[in-house]
């Protein structure tokens, strides 16, 4: 078997661990190095600690004369060097337990700084030494926000559960608008704190279908144009008929009638039907809101109601002109399609059905009236429908 050689370094190593091994025996340490305990003592006598060598680097012509103490100062200074960041990771590494995120990192030099250096900890870690006191400064300034997002949060809570979770991020701020005293606050911090709160308004949609169309009845031409706007209040309304679901497989039925200024419901009727008597009790009752329809445009679907020839005269005897979309196109009365689901996602919430017809009269009721008088609207600033025109109302008037 051919003997094995080793290098200069690796004798001097070997060494170096021996005189470095308080306790061990040559045998030991022979054993361990997978060499001869002969062997290593000759290593021993040769480069023991009083014994001196001259090192010949192998990238420069010229050779260094160095003390073999020297070296094992060196090796010394790389195993605590090597122990040190072992010891950093593991503490690290409890540290990190639940994720390594850049602000976590920063926390553990700060906590660990009084045992280690923060430029080791940042060398260690792979952070940038500037910016981990950059962090340190704005602790104060970051935990006085922390203070500010906690109050925040506890009003948009009172906020959210007092609208049954129906609010966004932006109702949510215009209701917090509501106390001179509270300084004004954007919207994007309010939604920032909802997200970290979890607090999210309903977005759920439901798709219906009430539009039964007679094709032999009548069509109007279309005086909207998906134009929802009006320049004053009585001017133009749009309608729709919705399904409200009830437990058990029957349905109630919702018909509108919306004036485009202020969005207000100026006008509904709730019933377990869909006849014609339905959309007629609605506009009924927009009639007795306003006092007067005539002149006005009404703007529906070419639901068969809409065209039946009872409504037809119940328009003409109120002066209201009808209008109607392109058949099969929900966007040409996308006003009220938008208003039903809010309806529906806002009321109905998470559950399917209404418990009974009894509850869905109730509870839909309920809710058109408090979208007239308390519901903010993002198409009137976000105030309420009656709000809106009425503080418009003054300016109108003035400028006729």
């Amino acid at each position: 078997m051919p003997s094995k050689t080793y290098t200069e370094e690796f004798k001097r190593d070997a060494v170096a661990v021996y005189e470095n091994s308080p306790g061990a025996s040559l045998t030991t340490i022979a054993a361990d190095l997978g060499i001869n305990r002969a062997t290593l003592h000759n290593w021993v006598k040769r480069y023991g600690r009083h014994a001196r060598t001259t090192i010949t680097t192998p990238d420069s012509s010229s050779s260094a004369s160095v003390t073999e103490a020297e070296r094992i100062r060196q090796l010394e200074r790389q195993v605590k060097r090597l122990q040190e960041e072992r010891d950093i990771l593991q503490k690290a590494a409890k540290y990190f337990a639940e994720g390594d995120e850049l602000v976590t990192r920063f926390g553990f030099v700060d906590d660990a700084r009084k045992t280690y250096p923060v430029k080791r900890l940042c060398e260690v870690l792979t952070l940038n030494r500037s910016s981990y006191y950059k962090w340190k400064s704005s602790a104060a300034g970051r935990k006085k926000r922390l203070l500010s997002d906690a109050i925040l949060g506890a009003k948009v809570k009172v906020v959210f559960a007092a609208e049954k979770g129906c609010y966004g991020a932006k109702r949510v701020t215009a209701e917090l608008g509501r106390d001179p005293k509270d300084r004004p606050v954007n919207h994007k911090r309010v939604a920032r704190v909802m997200r970290s709160m979890k607090l999210f308004g309903y977005t759920k949609k439901r798709k219906v279908t009430t539009t039964v169309s007679d094709k032999k009845k009548p069509v109007f031409p279309d005086l909207v144009g998906r134009k929802f706007t009006a320049d004053r209040p009585n001017q133009v309304y749009v309608g729709d008929i919705t399904y409200l679901p009830i437990a058990g497989g029957s349905n109630m039925y919702l018909a509108t009638v919306i004036d485009c200024y202020p969005r207000r419901l100026v006008g509904f009727a709730i019933a377990d039907h869909m006849r014609t008597s339905l959309v007629q009790d609605a506009l009924a009752m927009a009639k007795r809101q306003r006092g007067s329809l005539k002149g006005a445009i009404f703007h529906s679907d070419h639901g068969s109601v809409y065209t039946s020839h009872a409504f037809q005269k119940t328009c003409a005897a109120l002066g209201v002109r009808q209008s109607m979309g392109a058949i099969g196109t929900s966007a040409d009365n996308a006003l009220a399609e938008s208003f039903n689901a809010s309806m529906k996602r806002e009321v109905l919430q998470d559950s399917c059905t209404f418990t009974s017809q009894l509850a869905c009269r109730r509870e839909v009721f309920r809710w058109c009236t408090r979208y007239n008088t308390m519901r903010r609207h993002s198409w009137c600033n976000h105030l309420a429908p009656n709000v809106f025109e009425n503080q418009n109302e003054a300016t109108l008037k003035h400028a006729s």
